[in-house]
């Protein structure tokens, strides 16, 4: 018998990929519970037609009773600390907040007797990639405490899938981008390029820099698939659905380089701006681009927004409305 899911807990929920998973998730009729400690979220991104309580991964007493009162169907877990860089320089904090916060989740979910989660997790799980497009079966060996923290979590949900039948569903993505109407990219510290670049053409940054520019690629920049966010948010209502545990790719098997993004950002905006040309940083790939083959067989996802332009379009559009991002 297919589980009931019409009530899902949405870590994470009011940061970048989970505002818009809750949002469409609300449109469709589900009832949707936020539990986020606002740390890189912000309050005014969560729909207000959700439930929201404001807590953290490590207040282990609120987390395991809130979910037990609450008593959801499903958990999809997006809260995570997500900079690379700063994994390499803070690594305990990641291993601290994205494994030890999901052991606790996992109890809680285990104490709740919810048996479902959809994991947000990355494509920084497979490091440097012997094949491109990356496919799910390739060795998972991130070169990173980001990627690594994200593959122990993985690792954690597959037993605990053997040993307590849940069904663990992890979301490898890609480059997110984009925005929908309401909700948009907003992070205390931007790492993204596209928001970065879009923050140049507005005069907000003095420049964009281009880190390395003799890549065995086309224009010598690297090329990165991007993937808008309401495909992303898509995706996990599908995952919903699946019947046993697995692990997709979510990308649009496609790629654009640095300086596409650039060029495309000019031409969106009808503004020009300084781009700065610096170095290769150690550990960037030429190109990381998905094999998602195996979420359109398997969940029957296909991205719908594929066009670099129209992802630069709504993310531009969003920017231009909230030019200070969310009024925290």
């Amino acid at each position: 018998m297919k589980q009931d899911t019409s009530k899902v807990w949405i870590t994470g929920g009011a940061g970048y990929i989970g505002s818009n998973c809750v949002e469409l998730l609300l449109d469709r009729g589900m009832e949707v519970v936020v539990y986020d400690n606002l740390s890189e979220g912000h309050r005014s991104a969560v729909d207000s037609r959700a439930k929201f309580i404001e807590g953290d991964l490590q207040e282990r007493h609120l987390l395991t009773a809130s979910m037990c009162q609450h008593c959801p169907d499903a958990v999809m877990h997006f809260a995570a600390n997500a900079l690379v860089g700063e994994s390499m320089q803070k690594p305990m904090q990641y291993f601290r907040n994205n494994v030890s916060g999901g052991i606790n989740l996992i109890d809680a979910m285990l104490a709740a007797g919810v048996k479902r989660i959809i994991f947000s997790s990355t494509c920084a799980s497979y490091g440097i990639p012997d094949e491109i497009p990356i496919h799910e079966e390739l060795p998972q060996m991130p070169v990173n405490p980001y990627g690594r923290s994200k593959l122990m979590f993985e690792q954690m949900l597959h037993w605990v899938s053997e040993i307590h039948d849940l069904i663990c569903v992890n979301l490898r993505y890609f480059n997110a981008a984009g925005a929908s109407e309401k909700f948009g990219e907003h992070h205390r510290i931007e790492t993204h390029l596209i928001p970065n670049v879009i923050f140049a053409a507005q005069g907000r940054n003095s420049s964009v820099s281009i880190f390395g520019t003799d890549y065995p690629t086309p224009d010598g920049t690297c090329i990165r698939d991007y993937i808008h966010i309401r495909d992303l948010a898509e995706a996990h209502a599908l995952a919903l659905e699946v019947e046993q545990s697995n692990s997709f790719n979510l990308g649009t098997g496609s790629g654009n380089s640095v300086r596409e993004v650039i060029n495309t950002v000019r031409e969106v905006s009808g503004k020009d701006f300084v781009v700065e040309e610096h170095p290769r940083r150690p550990g960037d790939p030429p190109r990381l681009i998905a094999d998602s083959q195996k979420a359109l067989k398997v969940l029957g996802w296909q991205p719908e927004h594929q066009d670099l332009r129209k992802i630069i379009e709504s993310a531009w559009d969003w920017h231009e409305r909230h030019p200070g991002g969310y009024p925290d």
